[in-house]
């Protein structure tokens, strides 16, 4: 099943969402900043965003944590204020950073 990500600057603050749903920030697994998600910069914001994002996508945390950095760099950081992207987006985006 292809899930669909989105995030959004909004009048009441970021909105990250996976399915509809929040995305979790998983700062229980790895934590970079207690202060949210961000994007369109290199930071620890966007380094929990792209985290989550990727913690959400493969189940895998020790694999997330080592994708982040170029991860974060390349597809968070490069980020529009409003995003989309599918888990197959994701899964393109990993096959051509490897």
């Amino acid at each position: 099943m292809t899930k669909h990500y989105a995030g959004d600057r909004t009048i009441d603050g970021i909105v990250v969402t996976v399915d509809g749903e929040p995305l979790d920030e998983h700062t229980d697994s790895k934590c970079y900043t207690r202060n949210g998600f961000e994007w369109s910069y290199e930071g620890p914001e966007p380094s929990q965003l792209a985290y989550a994002l990727l913690v959400d996508h493969l189940g895998d945390p020790a694999r997330a944590e080592g994708l982040q950095p170029a991860f974060m760099r390349s597809v968070v950081a490069n980020f529009q204020n409003e995003w989309e992207m599918t888990s197959a987006d994701i899964d393109r985006i990993l096959a051509r950073l490897a």
